[in-house]
């Protein structure tokens, strides 16, 4: 699996980037070790009056070289002859013009949870506040036009052994099982 959220957070680590992340958005959005502290990051960005510009900032540093990152580790993947890569990037559909990835991909598959679950799960799992992942979701692609694009859609509303088990119809579904 390639992990979007781990290349983003190795390519946050480096030194150019923490430079102008802190040049452009201050010293408070770096941690006691000198390094990114995404949250403070994120609550910068998103709260900030010039939020899209501040966005489009941020991205333009951060998504080249994550972008490049995953494709190496894809074609790296497939040289190998892994039979199945899953890519696990949030906003694969988003930045599709910018990456090509989706043409990598035989399947696009979507997790579908209620907006009231994920952000329960989000303040659980992340620590974000309450209505975070709507702020945050309100500058992407809505929900329902992900799922409407996607190939196969595993819903992810019960429990962990309600969502195993559709997992495993999916890879069957996908040829994986």
């Amino acid at each position: 699996m390639v992990a979007a959220d781990e290349v983003a957070a190795a390519v946050l680590a480096l030194p150019e980037v923490i430079a102008r992340i802190r040049d452009r958005f201050g010293p408070g959005v770096l941690g006691p070790d000198g390094g990114i502290d995404r949250a403070a990051l994120a609550e910068r960005v998103f709260a900030a009056e010039d939020r899209e510009s501040a966005r489009r900032d941020l991205e333009s540093w951060t998504h080249p070289p994550v972008r490049a990152r995953i494709l190496e580790r894809l074609l790296e993947a497939r040289a190998a002859g892994v039979p199945c890569v899953v890519l696990d990037v949030p906003l694969l559909l988003e930045n599709d013009a910018a990456h090509g990835l989706v043409r990598h991909c035989d399947a696009l598959v979507y997790v579908d949870v209620d907006p009231e679950t994920r952000d329960l799960r989000a303040q659980r799992t992340r620590g974000w506040g309450p209505g975070e992942v709507a702020r945050r979701e309100a500058a992407q692609i809505p929900p329902e036009e992900k799922r409407d694009r996607a190939d196969l859609v595993i819903p992810n509303h019960g429990s962990q052994e309600d969502l195993e088990k559709a997992v495993a119809e999916a890879r069957q579904r996908l040829g994986l099982a």
